[in-house]
């Protein structure tokens, strides 16, 4: 059983589409990882602009990996230097639910 920062069971993120480093819909990683997909996020519009502007678009259906793109409110494993980035630069909250 794999567990989160909290020691608690891991819990899957999103699973349509598709989350995480495996696609299995959970934020889990391993030494392959380079971007290291940890945290599990509600993307928002200023979140999905922000991204888009350094290069990852996030709302754009890739096909042939059956991604549909993301929208506000979708949920999705991020690397957590993007979100680190995005936080310093004030696009997104440390606050969790």
């Amino acid at each position: 059983m794999e567990l989160n920062v909290l020691g608690s069971q891991l819990k899957p993120c999103c699973t349509n589409p598709a989350t995480g480093y495996f696609r299995d819909g959970y934020c889990r990683t391993l030494s392959q990882d380079i971007g290291t997909h940890i945290l599990c996020a509600i993307m928002t519009t200023e979140f999905l602009t922000y991204t888009k502007l350094k290069g990852n678009y996030l709302t754009i259906p890739v096909l042939q990996w059956e991604f549909p793109g993301l929208i506000a409110g979708s949920k999705w494993c991020l690397c957590i230097s993007r979100w680190l980035q995005a936080e310093k630069a004030g696009v997104c909250s440390s606050s969790s639910s």
